[in-house]
């Protein structure tokens, strides 16, 4: 074997003994060569079920040790595969499994309620194995897989993860990225190689994964590591003592987390926190939603100048990126173009100077990224005289020096009295209150106004809901955002409609505020 090792086969071969996985909840470790061998029977059991290159599998599983090798199988098979959010109801798991025309659909004994109500509810799929048990309706994964050879399919295409976004601001779409048409033996594929190469991931990286392994960047970290011969630390729910347990028992030298983690982690008591071995601890990236500066700042005196941001979506159509000392230059930014080049336009799509505030586009050389079965919202994401420039919906503005700042999701915004306001400075400054757990801020209908501000509060532990205190509060935010922005009303609710990627659903608040007689006078 010639040239440096990044290919699964590769690593199996050189470091058959290595973990590629580690499940920090059970201690439970996969081999390199488990993982090559048990990925390589997957793949020649969907070739025998009559898949091919371009076709769709989907996988219903919590954090478990198979996901890895579930998306192998389909990475060196030349197919693409849907990671199925797990909380979600069976009408729409299952809505979501139809749409991608997944032919299998892999779950586990531990899933197997919702297994249960899918069963009946997927009727273009051929195949629904079950790991480490079976129900009615689904067949043994191990007893099946097990019947076929661990040697590698004659042809490995390069497969792809076909994932559906979040859903936070109306239906899931399943976004299929552009991805070079190669043998899976010429490494993954991602764009987001230089991102990867700016953080040092290699075969010496272990790399912690707290969240939800169907989301996008938790899976896709995971895969490049492995890619790359590196270990995947993942945890099976996230802990913030566990996850610093986790850094110290298995060395840890990569991480990434969503800022209601960190604020979870910020909040534990500093004696605990401080009587943990976080040294090996290189490179700790954040992402996803945005970071309260003072958050940031709090994790930067406490791990040092590790933090690492960047600024993506599902879609993949652009990257930025900035380490600590960019930051602290440049605080509230997330970071200078990666891949892409930015562009701030208005509503009809003319660009904008430096400083002022409009839409986030990113010109690549070709289009980037496609809706499944959608090509009208694709249409919508493009620029509407540039192609190859595509926005998902965020606000921001760019400074001199090129860094660019978010505002909020364009979709967010609320219309009072004709002036916009974006919810993210609220919920900044609320977030970092000793009182508030949580926070979220929306518009609700208002007849003289169009829209009101609202903010809905998940108190701290031990907290009681008061008038007192929602007097307190506004009185905190008027010393924090400007006066046209304090919200009108605040309530209280018992838990925040959170993603476990860490993105607020607004969608359920917005339909639970959306009449008149739910309206709050608080």
């Amino acid at each position: 074997m010639s040239g440096t090792p990044k290919y699964l086969g590769d690593h199996a071969e050189l470091s058959p003994d290595k973990p590629a996985a580690i499940n920090s909840t059970s201690g439970d470790i996969l081999t390199y060569r488990e993982l090559d061998e048990r990925s390589n029977r997957l793949a020649h059991c969907l070739y025998a079920a009559g898949l091919r290159r371009g076709d769709h599998i989907a996988m219903v599983l919590e954090n478990n040790m198979r996901c890895f090798e579930v998306c192998w199988a389909a990475l060196r098979s030349g197919l693409l595969i849907t990671p199925v959010n797990r909380f979600l109801t069976a009408p729409e798991a299952a809505g979501i499994i139809e749409d991608s025309h997944a032919q299998v659909v892999v779950s586990s004994y531990a899933m197997r309620e919702l297994a249960a109500e899918l069963t009946s509810m997927m009727p273009t799929c051929r195949l629904r194995l079950m790991v480490e048990g079976t129900i009615d309706g689904w067949d043994s994964y191990e007893a099946l897989t097990q019947q076929y050879p661990a040697t590698r399919l004659a042809d490995e295409w390069l497969g792809a993860l076909m994932i559906y976004s979040s859903g936070t601001t109306g239906r899931p779409k399943g976004i299929i990225r552009a991805q070079p048409a190669g043998r899976v033996t010429e490494g993954s594929g991602s764009a987001r190689r230089p991102q990867f190469a700016r953080y040092g991931f290699d075969a010496q990286t272990v790399y912690l994964s707290p969240a939800p392994l169907y989301h996008t960047a938790p899976l896709g970290y995971g895969l490049e590591t492995q890619f790359g011969g590196g270990t995947v630390v993942f945890m099976e729910k996230f802990d913030p003592l566990d996850a610093l347990r986790a850094i110290e028992r298995y060395r840890v030298t990569h991480s990434q987390w969503v800022p209601t983690m960190l604020i979870r982690l910020l909040k534990l008591d500093p004696a605990v926190r401080d009587a943990f071995d976080l040294s090996s601890h290189r490179v700790a990236i954040h992402a996803a939603a945005p970071c309260p500066q003072e958050i940031k700042r709090q994790m930067i005196d406490w791990w040092g100048p590790i933090i690492e941001e960047y600024y993506s979506s599902t879609e993949g159509n652009g990257v930025t990126t900035l380490n600590t000392a960019e930051w602290l230059a440049h605080p509230g930014s997330v970071g200078r173009a990666l891949l892409g080049i930015i562009h701030i336009c208005d509503d009809e799509g003319n660009e904008l100077p430096v400083g002022e505030t409009g839409l986030v586009y990113f010109e690549r050389d070709q289009l980037p990224f496609h809706y499944h079965n959608d090509p009208d919202k694709t249409r919508a994401a493009q620029h509407p005289r540039h192609p190859t420039w595509t926005a998902v919906g965020d606000i921001g503005h760019i400074d001199n020096d090129g860094y660019l700042y978010l505002t909020d999701r364009k979709a967010f915004m609320i219309i009072s009295g004709g002036v916009n306001i974006y919810p993210q400075a609220i919920e900044d400054a609320l977030a970092v209150h000793p009182d508030v757990q949580d926070a979220a801020v929306i518009g609700v209908p208002d007849a003289e106004m169009g829209e009101q501000v609202k903010a809905i509060v998940e108190l701290a532990p031990g907290v009681s809901p008061t008038d007192v205190l929602v007097e307190q509060l506004l009185a905190y935010l008027r010393t924090r955002v400007a006066r046209y922005m304090v919200p009108r009303s605040i309530d209280f609710i018992d838990a925040m409609p959170r993603l476990p990627t860490g993105k607020l659903y607004k969608q359920a608040l917005r339909e639970r505020y959306a009449l008149p007689a739910n309206r709050s006078a608080s």
